[in-house]
């Protein structure tokens, strides 16, 4: 059960409680804590989507010896790291402020 819940804090709490937790008890918080702590807010993800395009047009131009579509990648790549960076932060702040 804990090779598939990928947060150690939860097996560790399962295993040092010895795993006679009812399984209808344990698995709604196992999956409850780890969508909490790896869903993505719009930002992170479309920023993430446009670092992978930018650097797919950026190699396809390397590639091709295409100079303005290897900055067109590189640009995009750029941009798309600020945004993933933005939802970051955003997602930073949100955790900061619902642990009080």
């Amino acid at each position: 059960m804990c090779a598939a819940a990928q947060n150690k804090s939860v097996c560790l709490l399962i295993l040092i409680y010895g795993g006679h937790w009812p399984t209808r008890a344990a698995l709604p918080i196992i999956v409850n804590i780890y969508f909490q702590e790896n869903t993505m807010n719009k930002d992170q993800a479309k920023g993430r989507i446009d670092e992978a395009t930018g650097k797919m047009k950026e190699v396809a131009g390397k590639v091709t010896g295409n100079k303005e579509l290897e900055l067109k990648g590189t640009v995009q790549n750029i941009g798309g790291k600020i945004q993933a960076g933005l939802g970051d932060l955003k997602n930073d702040l949100d955790k900061a402020s619902t642990k009080k």
